[in-house]
């Protein structure tokens, strides 16, 4: 992506569009390893190499992340009075527009992609493009093939009908059931809606896959990492793209 030079140094976070102009002048800065003194320098971000007072930069604007998303977080960029996602990655990715690609609940655990790629972003989420997303729950009382069938034949929840989806038991118990289930969209509190109309409570609910990703076991609860080349181009192909 070409952008002046002032306005990548802006986008990364780090200083305002001024005091880039400032710094530039005064040779703070080198980009591809020589001396720059022009603002408008165009540069190419996901490929020269910036230096910045010394130190060098990360420029990349478009990154994407796999995060292992925590209870108790919301979902947003930003908020007044609660902890976002956002917060638990360093601040150049709220600053590049790296946002989450969907929603979990704030009580719901587990795969969140965040991307800087807004059209992506729109494809995947789009109803037309049925992107399978998986969760573990465990629900009050004993699931039964009733409930099997109900999920595969779709669910009417007041103000829409849910898809078919596959729900599968892994326990069942009179005290409570463990399952997995597997949506193609992803509405306000669809899952906990579904298991709802059904007569049965939501008491833990962890997404496990995002359409091609599953969560990497490696990422404890609140860890992070950027999307391999070949995940980002899994994605990409969900999205059609």
């Amino acid at each position: 992506m070409k952008i002046r030079l002032d306005r990548w140094m802006t986008a990364l976070g780090l200083c305002s569009r001024s005091e880039a102009k400032n710094l530039i002048r005064k040779g703070t800065v080198r980009v591809n390893g020589k001396n720059v003194s022009n603002p408008a320098d165009a540069v190419e971000t996901e490929q020269d190499t910036l230096l910045f007072q010394g130190n060098p930069v990360d420029g990349r604007l478009f990154r994407h992340v796999m995060l292992n998303k925590p209870a108790g977080i919301l979902t947003a960029a930003r908020d007044p009075k609660q902890p976002t996602v956002m917060e638990l990655l360093p601040p150049v990715y709220a600053s590049i527009g790296c946002m989450p690609v969907g929603r979990l609940d704030k009580d719901t655990t587990g795969l969140l992609i965040l991307t800087c790629d807004g059209e992506m972003n729109h494809r995947l989420l789009s109803p037309a493009r049925h992107v399978d997303k998986v969760y573990e729950a465990r629900v009050t009382g004993r699931l039964t093939e009733k409930e099997v069938l109900a999920f595969a034949e779709g669910l009417d929840l007041h103000e829409f009908t849910a898809r078919p989806a596959l729900l599968e038991i892994g326990r069942a118990e009179e005290g409570d059931s463990l399952a997995r289930v597997t949506v193609s969209e992803g509405k306000f509190h669809q899952v906990k809606r579904m298991f709802a109309a059904t007569g049965h409570e939501v008491l833990m609910l962890h997404r496990s896959r995002f359409g091609p990703l599953t969560l990497d076991p490696a990422l404890s609860e609140g860890g992070w990492r950027e999307l391999t080349e070949q995940e980002l181009g899994a994605l990409r192909a969900a999205a059609g793209m």
